[in-house]
């Protein structure tokens, strides 16, 4: 059976955030993932990674002004330092907590203006992004740490700049460092993608993380239009070593929903 992780950003919502650690290893959980830790020291979190027996597998780098609506820095020109600064904050975090891996929030696009602007300003974007992608591929290297990058569908974000998984071993491949890998959520590419067994075979060498939710709602695992039975088989077939994020809104957000949902968890 594969290995889950809570993620802790949209699981057990009644609970403050330093809470839910505790209550996702009640649930049986060995790991967890998150958006972004920097709301907190990283002593308060490892503190409560440390008193659960926890692992914590995967979160964010700064996103720019979130608030704003800003959804990463790597692919805006004009903001390599910030996006530098961004990086050492993520790598400082990870090496207090233990996490192994961060994610590399590219960033989104213009999208007013011609065609031929647009088109002007998203091969701008992409040549950054290769070139910060591989300063943060060697500087996570040099700390035993690997980033990831994500395609996200485009009716989650609009503007998100990757958005297809072709784009992203494409740019893997570009940036050519095995400090950075593929991270393959299986709800944005059902949306963006569909045949979801055939893309797995052909995309999980270069998958370092796998995340998941129920298609259209992006609730549990065992509503919707995916068979997530028959993925989980799949991917114990092809031998997937690393964490599955639960990365999925409880259908049941009131006390005890989260707890009350795992049920499909249970049951594997």
């Amino acid at each position: 059976m594969p290995q889950f992780a809570a993620n802790l950003s949209m699981l057990y919502p009644e609970l403050p955030f330093l809470e839910r650690f505790g209550a996702a290893a009640a649930d049986g959980f060995k790991a967890v993932e998150y958006l972004f830790p920097y709301d907190f020291s990283p002593e308060q979190i490892k503190a409560e990674l440390k008193s659960h027996n926890l692992e914590n597998v995967l979160f964010n780098l700064p996103p720019g002004h979130w608030e704003a609506g800003e959804r990463g820095l790597a692919a805006l020109p004009g903001r390599e330092a910030e996006f530098r600064d961004a990086l050492e904050l993520a790598i400082s975090y990870a090496k207090h907590l233990g996490t192994k891996q961060v994610h590399v929030m590219a960033g989104l696009q213009v999208i007013s203006g011609s065609a031929q602007q647009q088109a002007m300003h998203r091969s701008a974007m992409r040549y950054c992004y290769v070139n910060n992608l591989r300063y943060a591929a060697k500087r996570l290297a040099s700390e035993g740490l690997r980033g990831l990058i994500e395609p996200i569908n485009p009716r989650d974000i609009p503007g998100y700049f990757l958005n297809r998984q072709d784009d992203a071993v494409e740019i893997l491949d570009e940036v050519g460092s095995d400090a950075l890998a593929l991270q393959l959520d299986l709800y944005h590419c059902q949306i963006v993608h569909g045949d979801l067994a055939k893309n797995i075979e052909r995309l999980l060498a270069r998958a370092a993380h796998i995340q998941i939710a129920s298609v259209p709602q992006r609730n549990e695992p065992d509503s919707g239009e995916i068979n997530y039975r028959f993925l989980f088989d799949l991917i114990d077939r092809l031998a997937y070593q690393g964490w599955i994020g639960c990365e999925y809104r409880p259908a049941d957000p009131s006390p005890g929903g989260t707890s009350r949902g795992l049920a499909w968890m249970r049951a594997l």
